[in-house]
């Protein structure tokens, strides 16, 4: 669908929503989260981490000093909603008023979920390149089933994008939260209610993550480098935000929501295989996304992930061969929206390669 501007010249028709949220990026913008916790309106925070990152909760938490209202260390991946249901009594207990979110998708997810049912003011400080502190997507795992929502409720208030926080992040955990981040922006640019803004924000969060990866493989410590995948997760999390989900996303809550695979290394192996399964049905789409790669997106994006070390089958997770079929049974119950056709089969012949680390097919 286009409209006509004049002078023979025309445009698609679209709709683009706006996420509203604060967006503090750059070195040494942690020093800034007293600032904006107090310009929020919050008096008294509840810290949240991972039992891993715990140490650095109790850092900002004594940097913060009385706007502190308590640290709680027991985000998990997938959100289960146990560790909710104690993350919200906790809130309620020490009466806090926002929560601040440090680490990666997993405590971010905790915050949004306390959020979800309180209203709770968001400050997410990601330590990561997985880009949820910019979406209002929300997904949770309770009895084994892993479930997302979609609400403006859930979206983080303030974001402080501060690179120096990256650089201690594991090189193995750096590339699969960058792939993770970049599938965030193949999917969006072939979306359903995808538009110009969001597809040219997902080339370029997608170059800008190509481009630093390696370099982070090769000098960890390198700021440049790191200031660069962040911006490129930022970017590649906005345009997520904005439009809706499909095949490879369904697939990813699949695998980690009922055979508990780790998030972001399940999204790094699966984004050739969803790319190559997708690449002829949306190649018009995809077509500035698959020129960074060679112009195969799915068979670059494979070889890619391969040289800098990414994890390539689901075997490597843990993935036992026979849930292939069972994951492909629950894959297309009730699918998100795909630009090409989902049929059982040919899902089941996907995992089937990606747990055994074959290149893609078209």
């Amino acid at each position: 669908m286009v409209q006509n501007l004049g002078n023979g010249i025309e445009a698609p028709a679209f709709v683009y929503n706006v996420n509203p949220a604060r967006i503090v990026f750059g070195a040494g913008t942690l020093a800034s989260l007293a600032r904006e916790v107090s310009a929020a309106g919050c008096r008294r925070v509840l810290i949240l981490s991972t039992p891993f990152q715990k140490p650095d909760a109790e850092r900002l938490a004594s940097d913060l000093g009385e706007l502190t209202a308590g640290v709680f260390s027991e985000a998990a991946m997938h959100t289960p909603t146990p560790v909710t249901n104690a993350a919200v009594a906790k809130y309620s207990s020490c009466q806090a008023d926002g929560v601040v979110s440090l680490g990666g998708g997993s405590t971010i997810g905790l915050g949004k979920a306390i959020a979800y049912r309180t209203d709770a003011i968001q400050f997410a400080v990601p330590t990561t390149y997985a880009g949820s502190e910019v979406t209002p997507i929300l997904g949770q795992t309770e009895q084994g089933k892993k479930t997302t929502l979609r609400s403006n409720i859930v979206l983080p208030e303030v974001v402080i994008y501060d690179p120096d926080l990256t650089l201690g992040l594991p090189v193995a955990m750096s590339v699969t939260s960058g792939l993770n981040a970049m599938a965030h922006a193949i999917e969006a640019i072939y979306a359903q209610d995808r538009n110009p803004i969001s597809s040219l924000m997902a080339v370029e969060g997608v170059r800008s993550l190509r481009d630093a990866l390696p370099q982070i493989v090769r000098v960890p410590y390198d700021r440049t480098a790191r200031g660069l995948a962040l911006y490129g997760s930022w970017l590649c999390g906005t345009v997520l935000g904005t439009v809706g989900m499909s095949l490879h996303h369904k697939l990813c809550h699949t695998l980690g929501g009922s055979f508990d695979l780790p998030h972001s290394e399940t999204h790094a192996i699966l984004i050739p295989h969803t790319a190559a399964y997708n690449e002829l049905a949306a190649s018009d789409q995809l077509a500035p996304i698959a020129n960074l790669f060679g112009g195969r997106l799915g068979a670059g994006l494979w070889e890619f992930a391969k040289s800098i070390g990414s994890p390539v089958s689901l075997k490597e997770l843990g993935l036992e061969e026979a849930d292939i079929e069972r994951a492909a049974d629950v894959a297309v119950q009730n699918p998100y929206w795909n630009p090409r056709e989902i049929d059982r089969n040919s899902i089941a012949g996907l995992l089937r390669r990606a747990w055994a680390g074959q290149a893609p097919q078209s």
